[in-house]
This record gives C-alpha cells, sequence and structure tokens, in this order.
C-alpha cells in the first residue's frame, strides 16, 4: 500500500501519532540528558612499561565505559601525571567525536596517577528532572528536603565541577606509594590500597575528601563495567567506605557533593568525583599435600 493509497483522514490520524510519538521520544531523551552523567579519565591499559607513553580518553556517558560525549579541551583547568616522585604533564590533547584523546608519559617504574579538573558549568533543571537526578547522585535526605521546602516555583540552578583520575602500573612499582597522597582536588577519591594490585574478592577501603578533609555522608558508587547498576554507600565520620569487588574488570567509583549555593544566581554548588582502576582475576588457590 503507497501513501497515496491511503484515505487523507487516516494519513492526518498517522501523522498525528507518529509526531507525539517523536514528542514523547524528544522528551525522554532531553529528561535523559539532563540527569547525571558520569565522567571518566579511562587509560588505553592499566599497565605500562616503562619508558613509554600511554593513551587514555575523557568521556561522559550514562554506561561506563561507553563513551559517549567528548569533553571539550577548553574546559580542562587543570592535569598532571604523579610518578614516583615526579610529576610531568599531561599531553597529546586532542578532541575525538566521543571522547578527548590524552597521552602520558611514563619514563619510570611506578603506580601512576593521572588525573583532571574540569572548569564549572552552570545547570538549570526542571522538578521533573531534580527527581531522577537526586535519585542517581544518591543525595542525603537534607538536600531533598531544602529542595520539597523550597517556595514555588522552584528553581534548581546548579554550578558544577569535576574532578577525575584513574591509576596505571607501571612496570615492578617497587615502593612507590605516591597513589595514597591526594593530587588537591577539590572532591576526591583516595584508596587506602594500591588499586593497581586489586584482585576479585580483595576489600577496598576508599577515602572521600572535600578540600582535603574527610567529607561524611555522602554517598559513595562502585560500578563494574558493564553493568547497569552500582554498589552505593555513604562515607562514615571520617570520610572512609568500604566495598568488596566481586569480579575482574575495570571498575569505576563515583561520588557527588551537593550543597546549598552561596551566589544569589545559583541555587546549588556541586563537585562530583570520579575513579577508574582494573581489578585482577583472583589469586589461583594453592592445595598442600604430601609427595
Amino acid at each position: 500500500m503507497t501513501a497515496e493509497s491511503v484515505p487523507r483522514s487516516s494519513r492526518s490520524r498517522i501523522v498525528g501519532v507518529t509526531a507525539a510519538l517523536a514528542a514523547a521520544l524528544w522528551l525522554s531523551l532531553a529528561a535523559g540528558a539532563a540527569r547525571a552523567h558520569d565522567t571518566w579519565l579511562l587509560p588505553a591499559a592499566a599497565r605500562a612499561k616503562p619508558g613509554g607513553s600511554l593513551a587514555l580518553a575523557m568521556t561522559s556517558g550514562m554506561a561506563f565505559p561507553q563513551e559517549e560525549s567528548p569533553i571539550r579541551p577548553d574546559r580542562i583547568a587543570r592535569s598532571g601525571v604523579r610518578l614516583a616522585g615526579r610529576e610531568p604533564a599531561l599531553g597529546g590533547v586532542k578532541e575525538g567525536e566521543k571522547a578527548l584523546a590524552l597521552e602520558a608519559a611514563l619514563d619510570r617504574p611506578g603506580v601512576a596517577t593521572l588525573w583532571l579538573d574540569l572548569h564549572p558549568r552552570t545547570l538549570d533543571l526542571t522538578a521533573e528532572d531534580v527527581e531522577h537526578y537526586l535519585e542517581e547522585i544518591g543525595a542525603p535526605p537534607a538536600v531533598r528536603a531544602r529542595w520539597q521546602a523550597a517556595p514555588e516555583p522552584r528553581r534548581w540552578r546548579e554550578s558544577y565541577s569535576k574532578h577525575v583520575k584513574t591509576f596505571v602500573r607501571v612496570g615492578a612499582p617497587m615502593d612507590d606509594r605516591s597513589w595514597a597522597e591526594p593530587v588537591g582536588a577539590a572532591l576526591e577519591l583516595v584508596p587506602e590500597r594500591d588499586p593497581t594490585a586489586l584482585r576479585a574478592g580483595d576489600e577496598l577501603v576508599v577515602r572521600l575528601l572535600r578540600n582535603g578533609a574527610p567529607a561524611a555522608g555522602v554517598t559513595v558508587g562502585l560500578l563494574r563495567a558493564g553493568e547497569a547498576k552500582s554498589v552505593d554507600r555513604a562515607t562514615g565520620d571520617d570520610g572512609r567506605v568500604t566495598f568488596t569487588v566481586g569480579a575482574a574488570g575495570w571498575y569505576l567509583l563515583r561520588s557527588t557533593e551537593l550543597r546549598p549555593a552561596s551566589g544569589a544566581d545559583l541555587d546549588w554548588e556541586s563537585d562530583f568525583a570520579t575513579v577508574t582502576f582494573e581489578v585482577g582475576a583472583a589469586a589461583a588457590k594453592t592445595t598442600g599435600g604430601t609427595g
């Protein structure tokens, strides 16, 4: 049947239904885009040889580690590499279709900490989007209560900053423990054991720091690559949270700290922190016996 053979009244109904479906799809996509995309930094490999360079990609997306939206180079506020007492700069910055490409020179053995801070951006959300957003970031009750108590028409205007970090094992690290030191981000996740030596089944304790001080009562999520739902836990008074990494693969640690804004033109301010690391397979069990 061709379009010309369809009665005009039926064609009008079909066009109307199609337009309605298109509008519904657009609204769904728009709502999704307004929600909290994770932004992460991912190396081409979790292990590297000393003396070479390593490619990295920074992207934003809803399904880690799938690349979705590139970060513009002009959004980078500061960046760096810490490796065995040295801090060379990240280079090779190049904007791609779905990710920002970077490059790190890894000239000596150790555990490399690679990181970037992004300039703040402003976000406006509708009341419907706010509910999804607060659920995604695991906002504490105080934030939800403040939002619900706001007089109508309620407005959500937020300034947010993002801080990303990853770790790479370079050769035999020996006694390099620089991975345990903060890089000075406004919001930062700091592991308390070498993240490049983790194996499936290991326990990982992480500190969440806000301007260098423990951030208490803030949700931290642990998400394994390819999985839809993270394991979410709130930090204690000391800013610490404990996870068990249940299987091998790449992982994303993420946290958002949201607070009332100090300026009249904003309602909220926030910082997003993420860390990526790879977990190895569980060590093979040995059985004792006599020969």
